[in-house]
């Protein structure tokens, strides 16, 4: 496992990503301790089935009125 220093690794971010990526770790340092750590990830995301996400939005009911309005009552008038 790689250590470097948090101002090296902001400004090698990426080069540190792929060495992550191929199976090389990287523990970033503050002040010569050491805070967080980059490594890849095992597994790949699932592929989103179109088919079921479009079972589930033809699902949900049709809002009658915008929801601008809808959220300002919800809200009570009030502005933030």
């Amino acid at each position: 496992m790689n250590d470097i220093s948090l101002a090296d690794a902001k400004t090698h971010l990426s080069e540190l990503v792929e060495q992550a990526k191929q199976g090389n770790p990287i523990r970033i340092t503050r002040r010569g301790k050491p805070v967080a750590q980059i490594t890849s990830i095992d597994r790949e995301p699932k592929p989103i089935d179109l088919d079921k996400l479009r079972a589930v939005t033809n699902a949900m009911p049709f809002q009658d009125e915008p929801t601008r309005n809808w959220l300002e009552t919800v809200r009570g008038g009030a502005r933030y």
